[in-house]
């Protein structure tokens, strides 16, 4: 039975190392599920897998854009229901390992067809957030959608953005194509969640963000800070830096800060997993020492 073997769970839980292992055993493909990895040019900041992870096992979707290419859960969707057949004719496995909750979704169940936002109106879009900040945002998507409207968090920016986008470009409300119909796939598929103990989890965060400031996460977004505005950029880790540079805080408190939005976030990825009943939730070790065929029966 060709099946989609999917191990997610929060940040710096362990999932790369993992997935590498249980890859091997299967002797399968890597897709990756993150929104960041995605792009090139920043593999510390995004926690990318290593060059002797990428070696081990063939590995999908890391670094193969540029970071001013748009790129969505949609597009996803489309581009890995594409490439599967193709990966199962040659193993009746393929592993996807990531943390982005609608990366994964969109494989797993399925996105509402959402039309393709133009140039065009991302660029209007943008024109006017500059001009009218997210309160004039939310009055035009007041009047655009208000069923969303009233449903939306009306603090997250990203999202009022992208609602209005969709509304622009459909010329419909955003809410009348949000469906949330599950597709039917033709392949099985078998959810590992990975997690610890709240501290334990905290730790590894922690620990990490200092490997990445010892990798030179400092270079990599100095590097990269003339293209701060674009939205492969706006993400933990760089937000934070860039603040340091503008001399919004030093560079003690940029780390910390990077610790502490790293840790809401992985929060805020358990919260909406939790939701799941079709994910079966281990620690890493259990994983990794469990007989991978007996998952699979």
């Amino acid at each position: 039975m060709k099946t989609l073997f999917v191990i997610t769970g929060p940040t710096g839980v362990g999932k790369t190392g993992a997935a590498v292992k249980i890859a091997k055993e299967l002797g399968a493909d890597i897709i990756s599920a993150d929104s960041r990895q995605i792009y090139r040019d920043i593999p510390i900041g995004t926690a990318a897998p290593t060059a002797e992870e990428m070696a081990e096992v063939h590995h999908h979707f890391v670094g193969i854009f540029g970071l001013e290419q748009y790129y969505s859960a949609a597009q996803f969707e489309e581009d890995v229901m594409n490439l599967l057949p193709q990966l199962f004719s040659n193993n009746d496995y393929v592993v996807m390992c990531g943390g982005s909750m609608l990366y994964v979704d969109a494989v797993c169940k399925g996105i509402d067809a959402i039309p393709t936002i133009s140039d065009s109106v991302r660029n209007r879009i943008a024109k006017l957030y500059a001009s009218e900040g997210i309160e004039g945002l939310k009055a035009i998507l007041q009047k655009h959608d208000p069923k969303y409207y009233s449903i939306v968090d009306l603090n997250n920016t990203k999202r009022i953005i992208h609602a209005i986008e969709i509304c622009e470009e459909a010329g419909v409300p955003y809410s009348s194509l949000r469906t949330g119909q599950k597709k039917a796939r033709p392949f099985r598929i078998v959810k590992i969640g990975l997690n610890m103990q709240r501290p334990d989890l905290f730790d590894r965060i922690n620990h990490r963000v200092d490997v990445m400031m010892n990798l030179g996460l400092e270079a990599e977004a100095r590097r990269v800070l003339p293209l701060r505005h674009l939205n492969s950029l706006n993400t933990v880790g760089f937000k934070e830096m860039f603040a340091y540079f503008d001399g919004l805080m030093d560079f003690t408190t940029a780390r910390e800060r990077i610790k502490k939005n790293t840790r809401v976030y992985a929060k805020k990825q358990l919260t909406w997993f939790a939701k799941d009943d079709e994910i079966l939730w281990m620690t890493p070790d259990e994983l990794i020492n469990t007989d991978i065929s007996s998952i699979l029966r």
